[in-house]
């Protein structure tokens, strides 16, 4: 996504008499077979939460209030937000043959012609190309088939108030999502308790976390309201406008080939940066870097992205600044390299693209 899609979690069952006091540190996770007594309740600093978060944008304080006390603690939020257990090696190939199969690329192609004229609307307003647009949503949700079950407000709530211990703490960065959450249903006049998404809090076909609504979700097809999940127009209009507003370069490329430095350290340093696009075509060849015809010529910045094999030694590509727009969605090469190669096969894939 959203980003791309992260996630977090509250502790156990809270009741007026078991609620920590404020500032108080959860405990782990439970079990999913524990008691079902998890509602908020007027646990203290979710209350003062609610009374925040109505001041600064002028929301009925007793709305908040009440919609916060009926959230309840997940725990299996709060496991999958953890850590996977250490496993094999990374793997582009298995990573690739997972997300550009041959049914993702004909539920592609399906949806693309279902969505046309708004996906030619969206290319020639914001320069994006529709292949992308739809390989982002091949890749987020398989065209809605997977966008998450979990309620939004009980997701975020579990993130916001009883982080996990065992990872780094992100608790506020879903008190900021839960605040925006909260601030769109309102906006749209939305039960929050009738939202689904993921167990991180991302909504509808492209996961977008509520602040990404707030900031990048457009009524593309000017109905009076923005549906990610229903409306095709909507979707595709959101995404587009995502990626021009982290700087989409219109009509430019993603990546060239490139053979990497044999020499280690000249490797390390131009892999210092990860994705960000920091070295000029002729920089890249000062260290070793050899690149094909068309990135000798490119103009604008590169970074060198590997791309780990597994055992095998690991392949690599010049990322532009659109590669580093793609990762705006989620943090990853991989899965970057997932949505470009998806959208080739898309493009080869479409009636028209036969000879």
């Amino acid at each position: 996504m959203t980003l791309l899609t992260l996630t977090a979690a509250l502790a156990g069952p809270l009741t007026a008499s078991a609620a920590p006091s404020k500032g108080k540190t959860a405990a782990a996770a439970r079990s999913d077979n524990a008691p079902d007594v998890v509602q908020y309740g007027q646990r203290e600093d979710v209350v003062a939460f609610a009374q925040q978060v109505t001041e600064r944008h002028q929301l009925p304080v007793d709305w908040a209030v009440k919609q916060l006390a009926a959230a309840r603690y997940l725990p299996r939020v709060a496991q999958l937000v953890m850590p996977p257990p250490a496993g094999a090696p990374k793997n582009w190939e298995a990573y690739r043959a997972r997300m550009v199969d041959a049914q993702r690329v004909r539920e592609g192609v399906r949806w693309w012609a279902q969505h046309e004229d708004s996906l030619r609307q969206a290319e020639a307003r914001y320069g994006v190309p529709a292949s992308f647009i739809v390989a982002i949503i091949g890749v987020e949700t398989y065209y809605g088939r997977i966008t998450g079950d979990f309620k939004v407000i009980d997701a975020l709530a579990t993130l916001a108030f009883d982080f996990p211990k065992g990872r780094s703490d992100r608790s506020g960065f879903y008190r900021d999502e839960l605040e925006a959450f909260l601030r769109w249903c309102a906006r749209e006049g939305r039960d929050p308790h009738s939202v689904k998404g993921s167990y991180a809090g991302a909504i509808g076909l492209p996961q977008f976390m509520p602040s990404s609504i707030l900031k990048y979700a457009v009524d593309f097809d000017g109905d009076g309201k923005i549906d990610l999940n229903t409306h095709g127009a909507d979707v595709v209009g959101s995404v587009a406008h995502y990626f021009a507003e982290f700087g989409w370069e219109r009509g430019q490329p993603t990546h060239f080939a490139v053979k990497p430095p044999t020499d280690t350290r000249d490797r390390a340093h131009l892999l210092a940066p990860d994705i960000v696009p920091s070295f000029t075509a002729q920089q890249m060849a000062e260290r070793g870097a050899e690149l094909d015809e068309a990135g000798r010529t490119y103009t604008g910045p590169l970074a060198l992205v590997e791309l780990q094999m597994g055992e095998r030694a690991p392949a690599y590509v010049a990322g532009t600044k659109n590669f580093y727009v793609v990762t705006r969605y989620n943090w990853s090469s991989y899965y970057a390299m997932a949505v470009i190669e998806l959208a080739r096969s898309l493009r080869q894939a479409r009636p028209e693209a036969k000879p």
